[in-house]
């Protein structure tokens, strides 16, 4: 487990990009944080380290965006999801299956399901204005 602090959007989106750059293809990143802690910010960086040509947003209405690269990106917002059968819908496994990499915002909302999942888990707390706190395990920078 390894803990960061960062001090604006831009150091947490280099951070996401920092971990991108140790994800493998089929990965999932499981995130959690409250409403405005950084997720985004951070999955940003996710697909910019992974040279995805698409511009990074919220998934929050969508459920999940998908971002194209030499990795592709899935990125999914969990908080409107109610059961596992919802996941299957939306294609979580789909992507994973397919190589792509895997976000997952409020993954809180289904512990039991990811408790055993191999994951990359970050977390982030707004410790301040600017500064999030960001503690990642299962990964290395």
């Amino acid at each position: 487990m390894a803990v960061y602090t960062t001090h604006s959007k831009r150091e947490t989106v280099a951070l996401g990009e920092r971990l991108a750059k140790t994800l493998a293809p089929g990965c999932l990143v499981l995130f959690t944080g409250g409403l405005g802690a950084g997720k985004t910010a951070f999955c940003e960086g996710i697909a910019r380290g992974l040279g995805c040509t698409d511009e990074a947003a919220s998934p929050t209405f969508a459920i999940v965006n998908y971002y194209r690269g030499p990795q592709p990106f899935a990125h999914f917002d969990l908080y409107r999801l109610q059961t596992p059968a919802d996941l299957d819908v939306a294609g979580f496994y789909d992507y994973l299956d397919e190589g792509a990499v895997v976000a997952a915002e409020w993954s809180e909302r289904f512990p039991g399901l990811f408790a055993g999942e191999a994951a990359v888990r970050v977390s982030i707390e707004a410790t301040g204005e600017n500064e999030r706190r960001i503690t990642i395990e299962g990964g290395a920078l």
